[in-house]
Order: structure tokens, then C-alpha cells, then sequence
């Protein structure tokens, strides 16, 4: 650790804020934290021109020549509009800093005293154990639940099972690790730190234990190839630090062969014990059954975590989805949940064609024939199995209530009364699709 005063024009405030999540760029950062907390905003910066600076050294460390500020974007950006108030996202806000500008006393700062921190692990640690009080946007802000799970999905951390450790322990019981040669735990928990990572190499924690989704012994290959890159040293912590560095790392296993697929479905154990049968012993008596989640109220329900992970392009699809997940109302707002749904199929199913590079598309295609492609694609790629293939091929049927027909009713026809019900049903079949064409 240590502190250096550097120059404001060096600072880059942190497009992949867990506050937010991953966003396109340093400008599109700045947007967001005036569209959600621009109150917060307007107190800050009134602050730091009264005071004439700020306290806390924000949190920063080195990247290409830059420093880019893991705490303390609020105050960093405050600092830079007000040096530039021009770079405000508009005009009431330009006014708002050129204003506060000519307010404050004695020549403006150029330089901030900063934290630097090179260890992007010691960032985590100290990111999670801040942000504890808010003074009405004055002081440290707190991160509500979401943010928190941006947090964890981005690192791992606080997921409840330990990933590094359950995969060493299982790869030493397979004879497969020696367990003298350490796994960088951290970097492992970082990579696989959603649900979505992990599904692709074959295992899933969403129900607070280690559960096998493809076949044992694939996936136990895939981990060892994984624990050999990150010991070896030919992934490191750079190469894997955001979604992209994530995804690529994964889709290079994934051309390689290296990963499960759709064809290694996991053997299925008797459910009924040799032993048992032969003593003739009573059934076992029945678990008390879990309770029932509310009724759900919206498309995606809310009571359910998806293994869905968000780049920085596609924050209106993500956006899309938090309003079809929290907030649009099945019984309240049916037309604009249809309207909606169809938009992100659409979207969804456009970014697969763009990052598959899916040569199979035509510029007069219809989504009804691209949704057919792209299901074609993800069976070829034994993404999907033959019976999910099959079912989503329905898409294409013009006739059917499963269909790009229907869901072009919802939003064209003056007649055609979206019912919440049906689109649930059409949800509930979807939804891996969908997911699958997110993350890809």
C-alpha cells in the first residue's frame, strides 16, 4: 500500500463499478451514477467545493499508464465535472458544476492524494469491508443487495461454498491433483464466481452444495484442465478479471473440447438401494416439503436466480430484464410485459448471431427464421439436447401459441389480448434459451 498524489487527468472512473456492474465506458459510469443518485451527487460535490477537496484518498491501481478508482468514483467524479463541467451528462448539470465552480475559493486542485493498491485481491478485501454509512450522500454510500451480488459475482466471495477447495478436494480424491501443488484459490473462486461459469464446466452451488450437472467424470476432466492453466501460471488474475476475460477464457476450453457438453448428462443412481430391496425395508418417510415461494407476480420470477452474466454492451438488455424481473407487474401491466418480452428474446437472440459470428443469417431474415438458426447453432455446438432443440423449434410454427407469431400478435395486433398465464408457460420454456444466448 501506499499514497501518491496524482494528477486528476490520470484518474478513470470505473466502468465495471459493482455498484452498477459492467458499463461500456468511464462516460456511460459517470451517467449512471447521476440517473440513480444524483441527488447524492449534487451533495458531494457541494461538499467538496465547501471544504475545498475531499478526505478520504479514493481507492485506485495502475492500467495502461492510468489509475482506475475501485473506491471513491463518486467523489473522483465530482472532481472531474467540476473541472470540466462540460463533461456533465446535460445541460441542467453542466450549469449545476460550472456554477459551483465559480463558487469555490482559491486555485482548483489538479492533484488528489490516492490509495494505490497494485494486489487486486487486497482491493476486494478492502472494498468489502466499506461502504457503512451514507450521510445523506456526503459520506461512504451503501450498497444495497444488488450491488452486493455484483460483488460476489464479479469475485466469488461470501457465495457460501468454497469452489477453490471443493474442487481441490475432489480432484485429490479422483487421483487426479496432488494436494502439495496449491490451486490459486482466489483466481479460481474469481472464474468461477457465477452461476453461469460454473454451468459451463458442469457443476452448480445454487443450492448450497457442490451438485454435478453433466457427467462426473467430464467435468473432473475440465476442472483439471482449469486448476493446471491457473497453477502453470498461463491464466492469471489479468486474464481473467471481468466478464470478457471470463468468457474468453471458457469459449478457448469450449473450441478446445475441454468442456462438458449437452451429450455428457449425468448418470442417474438407482433410486432404490440393492440393499433394500433384498431387506424389504419400509420407504424411507417423505422430506417435509420446502415452503411455497409468494405467487408470482411478474414474467421472471424474482424468488429465482438465473445464471445469467452481464458485459458492459449490454446494459439495455439488462435493464430490459430487471423490469421483467422486479418491477412490471404481470396482473398491472400485461401489454408492456408482452412488448417487453418480445424485445428481449429479439435482443437476446441478436447478440448470440453477433458473438457466434453465425454465418447462416440473412439481412431479410425474420426473428422467427433467426430464432431457428440460432437454436440450429447451439445444437450443433451440443449446447442444447435433442429434446430442448426440438421444443424450441416450435418458435417457427406461425400457427401455434409457442411461437415469434404470437409474440409479433402482442405487439402488432389491435385484438390480440396478451394473458399473463400464457406468457409464464412461454417463459418457463425459454428461459435457458435465453440465458444460453445472453451468455454466449
Amino acid at each position: 500500500m501506499s499514497f501518491r498524489s496524482l494528477s486528476l487527468s490520470t484518474l478513470v472512473v470505473n466502468s465495471a463499478n459493482d455498484r452498477h456492474g459492467e458499463l461500456e465506458n468511464e462516460t456511460a459510469a459517470i451517467g449512471w451514477l447521476f440517473n440513480n443518485r444524483e441527488n447524492h451527487m449534487r451533495n458531494l460535490a457541494k461538499d467538496i467545493v465547501a471544504q475545498g477537496g475531499v478526505y478520504d484518498p479514493p481507492l485506485v491501481s495502475s492500467e495502461g499508464g492510468k489509475f482506475i478508482v475501485f473506491d471513491g468514483n463518486r467523489r473522483v467524479t465530482c472532481l472531474k465535472l467540476l473541472a470540466s463541467p462540460k463533461r456533465a451528462p446535460t445541460v441542467e448539470l453542466q450549469r449545476f458544476f460550472a456554477e459551483l465552480r465559480e463558487k469555490s475559493s482559491g486555485a482548483f486542485p489538479e492533484t488528489i492524494t490516492c490509495q494505490v493498491e497494485s494486489d487486486r485481491d487486497r482491493i476486494d478485501e478492502i472494498l468489502y469491508r466499506r461502504h457503512t454509512g451514507t450521510q445523506n450522500g456526503v459520506g461512504q454510500s451503501t450498497w444495497d443487495d444488488r450491488m452486493k451480488a455484483n460483488f460476489v459475482g464479479r469475485t466469488g466471495k461470501a457465495s457460501g461454498v468454497h469452489v477453490a477447495d471443493e474442487i481441490e478436494r475432489r480432484l485429490s480424491e479422483a487421483n487426479l491433483w496432488d494436494r502439495r501443488r496449491k490451486i490459486p484459490r482466489s483466481n479460481m473462486n474469481r472464474l468461477l464466481s457465477s452461476e453461469a461459469y460454473r454451468s459451463r464446466l458442469g457443476f452448480s452451488v445454487a443450492r448450497g452444495q457442490f451438485e454435478y450437472t453433466r457427467d462426473e467424470q467430464a467435468v473432473l476432466k475440465a476442472l483439471l484442465r482449469v486448476a493446471e492453466d491457473l497453477t502453470s501460471k498461463k491464466i492469471v488474475l489479468g486474464d481473467i478479471w471481468d466478464v470478457a476475460g471470463k468468457r474468453q477464457y471458457l469459449d478457448q476450453l469450449e473450441r478446445e473440447g475441454a468442456l462438458p457438453t449437452a451429450l455428457h448428462v449425468p448418470r442417474k443412481q438407482s433410486s432404490v438401494p440393492l440393499t433394500t430391496k433384498l431387506l424389504h425395508l419400509p420407504p424411507p418417510p417423505k422430506p417435509t416439503p420446502l415452503p411455497k415461494p409468494d405467487p408470482r407476480t411478474t414474467l421472471i420470477p424474482d424468488y429465482l436466480s438465473y445464471a445469467v452474466t452481464w458485459s458492459g454492451e449490454q446494459q439495455r438488455l439488462k435493464a430490459i430484464w430487471e423490469e421483467l424481473q422486479f418491477h412490471l407487474k404481470l396482473s398491472e401491466h400485461p401489454n408492456a410485459v408482452a412488448v417487453m418480452f418480445r424485445v428481449m428474446v429479439e435482443l437476446a437472440f441478436d447478440n448470440y448471431i453477433s458473438k457466434a459470428g453465425l454465418q447462416t443469417i440473412h439481412e431479410n431474415d425474420n426473428l422467427s427464421n433467426r430464432a431457428g438458426k440460432v437454436v440450429t447453432d447451439l445444437f450443433a455446438k451440443k449446447k442444447i439436447d435433442k429434446k430442448y432443440h426440438d421444443e424450441c423449434k416450435r418458435l417457427q410454427n406461425g400457427d401455434q401459441l409457442f411461437s415469434v407469431a404470437t409474440m409479433n400478435r402482442w405487439v402488432h395486433s389491435p385484438t390480440f389480448n396478451p394473458s399473463p398465464q400464457h406468457m409464464t408457460s412461454m417463459w418457463d420454456s425459454l428461459s435457458d434459451l435465453v440465458v444460453l444466448c445472453i451468455n454466449a
